[in-house]
């Protein structure tokens, strides 16, 4: 199948998005809390679906938690309590860029925790899920497929591209020879943590712009019905002459020339 090209990506996605800006509507009105979980390899597109499910969203409702490594006080918490003050709150969506499964792929892979760490917290994972669950969270959970080659090919770009060399870590690099590892560790934590109440999903992101209208368009179609009508707002003509802006303190600065 041929990588989709931008135009017929960026048609298909635009009725998507008005979806989403309903499904916000949607949750201010019912008050819902929804969560959604993004975990993949390294390059694999997490950013970029992030990016297009909350590009036209309120950034008051639509938040993106993307933590960085624990602290040392953080690291003598109880494994998920850094997570739990991100959940959301009523009538907001919530977006984790990598979240507690850290623990159970580049902290298993790179060897950042035990294996007893691991395994408890496989074990504690499903059941800190059917809390959330229970509470009335709604929970989505995704892992972004990539082969290794078009892993490669992403690593190359972000290290020749210097607007996208930041995203080149030192653990990207070693994730480079760790790719049998970490679908190792996948498989692993499906099978402790794929669960009826709380499932994954796995979404192809070989072609990124296909992966994430599939994504996209799962999400919208496992909520529930979420048609809230727009309110109606007036909007009559300001009376009199319009005004320009009157400068007294300070003056703009000189418009940029091409």
């Amino acid at each position: 199948m041929k990588k989709l090209k931008r135009k017929p990506y960026e048609k298909q996605l635009e009725p998507m998005q008005l979806e989403l800006v309903a499904m916000a509507r949607w949750l201010a009105h019912t008050g819902k809390r929804v969560l959604v979980v993004l975990e993949g390899r390294d390059t694999a597109g997490k950013g970029g679906v992030i990016g297009a499910i909350s590009d036209h969203l309120n950034p008051r409702q639509c938040r993106i938690v993307a933590l960085p490594k624990p602290n040392d006080r953080e690291g003598t918490q109880w494994y998920f309590q850094r997570y739990v003050p991100h959940l959301p709150a009523a009538g907001e969506l919530v977006l984790f860029d990598r979240s507690w499964y850290n623990r159970a792929g580049v902290e298993k892979v790179m060897g950042f925790a035990s294996d007893a760490q691991v395994k408890a917290f496989l074990q504690q994972a499903p059941a800190f899920e059917k809390l959330l669950v229970d509470d009335g969270i709604v929970l989505f959970k995704y892992w972004l497929c990539t082969d290794q080659a078009q892993q490669e090919e992403r690593f190359a770009e972000r290290l020749d591209d210097p607007l996208k060399r930041w995203k080149l870590s030192p653990i990207d690099l070693k994730a480079r020879s760790a790719y049998a590892d970490y679908t190792r560790a996948r498989e692993a934590m499906l099978k402790a943590t794929h669960t009826k109440y709380a499932p994954w999903t796995l979404v192809d992101f070989n072609d990124q712009k296909r992966g994430r209208l599939t994504l996209i368009r799962d999400l919208l179609d496992r909520l529930p019905d979420t048609h809230v009508p727009p309110a109606d707002i007036e909007f009559p003509p300001l009376p009199g002459r319009l005004l320009k802006e009157r400068y007294g303190v300070l003056k703009p600065i000189t418009p940029f020339e091409n």
